[in-house]
């Protein structure tokens, strides 16, 4: 069975398959990736695939996410076209699960537009993580598992000292992700009120829920430009909260994102995993990175083997 399955990466985070090999106890499958003269994309796998199970890595990360998603789309292609037994496309981030709705006249619904093309390109199955909206899933048309990072930010947390902390979501819209992170902790939940004005801009109204202690944990499911994380703490400030743990799983870290969140005394850790590359320059001494490899890991062996997914989501 071994000898039929191939992981192959895009060029978007090639650290992350090769820990999902080293776990799998396979190696990674060559492939290039380059540009002709005139800006378009080549990509070639550098091995057979016929009659294979085949796995692709490319989370969709910026600069630039267009690239990433093209290349995927590529690479979806290239093993369809090469008789694969079947493809599986890895997207650790799906940026565009924030596209999920029509919110404004005359705009895609790109996170669906997206979805329907990686399925003209080839995937048969999609393997995913921590979607923005959890309706998301159901925009694609061929089997989707969305992980969880929950069991790895549970594990790490619970080895802390948690003493008068409260689970807070930066916004309503996430109460529930919070709501499980507090059950598993055994810790009161509260959520921040906000409105978002557009990509750069967060209104906050205030908090539904008790904030009991001087600790919060503040959960998102990623951090880009850092808005809303800087404004919600600010509102813990005025609620007496001193010590502030963010946790989020992807650490996009944008533009002045780090510097903006380290200006902050509140903020005595940052908590993310390696969905995406984590630029050096970002990187403080207070961040911690865990590695969602073993929960990938675990997936492409029980779809490979056919298991059921069913224990990785029983945490």
């Amino acid at each position: 069975m071994k000898d039929q399955l191939c992981i192959f990466s895009g060029s978007a985070h090639r650290e992350l398959a090769q820990e999902i090999c080293a776990l799998r106890g396979a190696r990674l499958s060559p492939a290039i990736t380059k540009h002709f003269t005139n800006d378009n994309l080549y990509v070639q796998l550098q091995e057979t695939v016929r009659e294979k199970d085949v796995f692709i890595v490319q989370p969709f990360y910026p600069p630039p996410v267009s690239d990433r998603v093209l290349e995927l789309l590529l690479m979806l292609d290239a093993a369809r076209l090469a008789s694969a037994k079947r493809v599986t496309a890895i997207i650790p981030y799906y940026s565009y699960s924030r596209s999920d709705k029509k919110d404004e006249p005359r705009i895609s619904i790109a996170g669906r537009l997206i979805a329907d093309l990686l399925a003209t390109a080839g995937a048969q199955r999609v393997l995913t993580m921590t979607l923005h909206s959890p309706q998301v899933h159901g925009f694609f048309s061929v089997p989707t598992d969305h992980l969880s990072s929950m069991p790895v930010f549970v594990s790490y947390l619970r080895d802390q000292d948690l003493s008068d902390t409260t689970v807070l979501t930066p916004d309503i819209g996430h109460a529930k992700r919070g709501a499980e992170l507090a059950r598993q902790l055994k810790l009161p939940i509260a959520a921040v009120i906000k409105k978002r004005i557009d990509d750069t801009t967060v209104v906050v109204d205030g908090v539904i829920g008790e904030i009991r202690g001087h600790r919060a944990i503040l959960i998102d499911d990623e951090i880009a430009v850092g808005t809303s994380m800087v404004q919600a703490v600010k509102t813990l400030r005025k609620h007496g909260v001193s010590e502030v743990t963010l946790v989020c799983t992807h650490g996009i870290f944008c533009g002045p994102a780090i510097k903006n969140l380290g200006s902050l005394p509140e903020v005595k850790a940052i908590v993310t995993t390696n969905t995406v590359p984590i630029a050096q320059e970002n990187h403080i001494p207070s961040m911690r990175i865990l590695s969602v490899a073993p929960l990938f890991a675990d997936a492409v062996r029980r779809i490979h083997e056919g298991e059921s997914m069913q224990p990785l989501f029983d945490y």
